[in-house]
């Protein structure tokens, strides 16, 4: 009797023809791909990218945090920085200015749950406040994509998702927040139908969740 295969462990980065087989579909689908070696090179292409005096939107993520890209975009002073303004607006009383701002910012940035070889791109979301910018209210969207995320198909990537992004992101709210994380909303972008207008930047090393 065949042994089963054992689940992807979802941590260990891909190699090398896979993050090139991902990026040939990905710029097939219109999405723009970059590959860069590290955070590093990621920090500084990205700070490349985004012109001075744009509104920039940070999501939520610790590849940002880990890369130093969320101090870069939401404390230099360089960029109108979204997340900032928003957390210190009144949640009640500015709650529709604090969502028309998150929506519609020129750029937003942040990271995904998941890759595929097949040119998809899987982000969740417990409130969903990244996800209209992501989905094309934002002028551009860029993220940044540790190797460990790709993953070969949609089904791999959801299971990637529920079994180990989940976990990781409840551990983080819960110690942020006080309370635990969920996939209350769950986005896949099939294809960028304004070419161009998404960048993803593939890195060779492993970050973020």
């Amino acid at each position: 009797m065949t042994a089963p295969t054992p689940a992807p462990p979802f941590t260990a980065p891909a190699p090398a023809p896979s993050l090139h087989r991902t990026a040939t579909a990905l710029t097939a689908h219109g999405f723009a791909v970059e590959i860069l070696d590290d955070a590093v090179a990621a920090r500084a292409r990205v700070i490349d990218l985004i012109p001075a005096g744009a509104s920039v939107l940070t999501a939520a993520s610790e590849t940002l945090r880990l890369s130093g890209l969320d101090d870069d975009l939401n404390t230099s002073g360089r960029y109108q920085a979204v997340r900032p303004r928003t957390l210190a607006m009144d949640r009640v009383t500015a709650a529709d200015e604090i969502r028309r701002l998150r929506a519609s910012p020129d750029f937003i940035v942040g990271s995904v749950a998941a890759v595929t070889e097949t040119g998809s791109v899987v982000i969740a979301s417990g409130s969903g406040s990244q996800l209209p910018g992501y989905a094309g209210g934002a002028a551009h969207a860029i993220w940044i994509v540790g190797a460990q995320k790709i993953v070969p198909d949609l089904d791999t990537a959801l299971r990637r998702v529920e079994d180990h992004c989940l976990p990781l992101e409840c551990a983080r709210a819960q110690a942020v927040y006080g309370w635990p994380s969920a996939v209350n909303r769950l986005l896949i972008l099939n294809a960028e139908p304004v070419p161009g207008r998404s960048t993803v930047i593939l890195l060779r090393e492993a970050i973020g969740f």
